[in-house]
């Protein structure tokens, strides 16, 4: 076998192969071993025919076919293992000159994983955010937890921002009442911003059993095309106003939201949870810093197929995230104001897969420099925590004995201890 080898981009190769007769011969032998297996022969049963009876008993050009086959699969491999090209993709392959028993020309192109070239990635300009948790940060975690443990108490008097309000309401546009504009007993927190602009603010002032019209507009981006930037009317009577009576801050209220003796002690554990809160985000923030910058000093062919792959994962983790929100993909580009999922996928999408791509090959081609390996015994210990993690799932549990989720996991795994130590490279003092 003879191989030649044609660069057709830095993630493209085209290998020219030829093959000679001896291994024409040795793909005919596997070729009329396979077929002998269905061939029919008086006196024998089918598929134990001898290869020797068989050729004479089957149609000499399904024999040439399968031997052609044959003999591209086997060498395909072999060519791609020899030169030792990773393909990402089955070759496409193109005859280009067969002689049954004597030669077969053909090239056999394919996206292949790229030559990643590193730049100088121990000096990289980082420089970790400063963190700080202020008073302010603080007392507004306090009031929430205030707010959660107040107390409502009824109260005839007009509604203002911070009571609760049991509401009757039927919204209409051009008089008709709208899906998913209507609602009984609601009750509403007014200056949650639960509602549409102005709703809440116009029941600020009324006073339990008023009822009154309030003229709105949906804002131009609301999901719903019918209703966006609709002008809508809401009927709606103020049924009950209570007012919540937040507890007082003290010793006493410490300890009820937590194992706190005083005030001073729920306060400093709301500061410390801030800081490590902040110290995570920095540290995420620096991780993802000094990736792109991995990317940028070094030279990182991106192969289509790869990009392809990591545009589909986006929009399938897209489409999923909005299904929990109620949405669907078209309404969110529609919001967006794409004028085609198309238009999405070559903008916004292809962009975030393709830096996805040159991550995940510059971090592989880092984690060989470092010698950097996940060990059996850290992959197993992870492997674990993802199991109590769902526990009380036996088939998710499951999951994970798998040689794919495993794979996964150890990928996963050997990203993480990559950036541990570009991060290390590029912090120390």
């Amino acid at each position: 076998m003879n191989t030649i080898v044609k660069n057709l981009s830095d993630t493209k190769v085209e290998l020219t192969i030829t093959l000679g007769k001896e291994e024409l011969d040795a793909a005919e032998k596997v070729a009329l071993s396979k077929l002998a297996k269905t061939v029919k022969v008086q006196g024998f049963r089918k598929g134990k025919v001898p290869p020797s009876v068989a050729a004479k008993n089957i149609d000499p050009e399904m024999l040439s076919q399968q031997t052609l086959e044959d003999a591209l699969s086997k060498a395909v491999a072999q060519a791609y293992l020899d030169k030792g090209i990773q393909a990402l993709d089955r070759p496409a392959v193109e005859i280009k000159k067969f002689v049954p028993g004597q030669e077969l020309e053909f090239t056999a192109e394919a996206e292949i994983l790229p030559t990643v070239v590193l730049g100088d990635y121990k000096k990289l300009k980082v420089e970790k955010e400063k963190i700080s948790v202020d008073a302010k940060e603080v007392n507004e975690i306090i009031e929430r937890m205030r707010g959660g443990m107040g107390e409502k108490q009824p109260v005839d008097r007009a509604a203002k921002d911070g009571d609760e309000v049991k509401i009757d309401f039927v919204g209409k546009k051009d008089d008709v009442a709208f899906d998913g504009g209507t609602g009984t007993d609601y009750d509403l927190t007014l200056g949650s911003n639960s509602f549409i602009p102005g709703f809440e603010e116009g029941i600020v002032g009324k006073k339990p059993g008023e009822t009154f019209d309030l003229k709105l507009k949906f804002p131009d981006t609301y999901h719903v095309a019918d209703l966006k930037g609709a002008d809508v009317v809401f009927t709606t009577t103020l049924k009950e106003v209570k007012e919540i009576v937040l507890p007082e801050l003290n010793d006493e209220f410490a300890a009820k939201v937590g194992p706190f003796k005083t005030v001073d002690d729920l306060t400093t554990d709301i500061k410390r949870e801030l800081t490590q809160q902040k110290e995570r985000e920095a540290n995420e923030k620096l991780k993802d810093s000094l990736v792109k910058q991995l990317v940028e000093v070094s030279k990182v062919p991106v192969p289509e197929i790869l990009v392809n792959d990591q545009s589909e994962s986006i929009e399938r983790d897209m489409t999923q995230n909005l299904m929990y929100q109620g949405l669907t993909l078209d309404q969110y580009l529609e919001n967006k104001g794409f004028e085609s999922k198309d238009k999405w996928l070559k903008t916004e999408v292809y962009d975030a897969a393709e830096k996805r791509v040159q991550a995940g090959l510059a971090l592989a081609e880092l984690s060989k420099a470092e010698k950097i390996e996940a060990t059996s015994a850290e992959l197993e210990e992870h492997v674990a925590m993802y199991k109590s993690q769902y526990a009380n799932n036996p088939q998710m549990v499951a999951q994970f004995d798998q040689p794919e989720a495993r794979r996964d996991i150890a990928n996963r795994l050997l990203t993480e201890k990559t950036v541990e130590r570009l991060v290390e490279l590029n912090t120390k003092k």
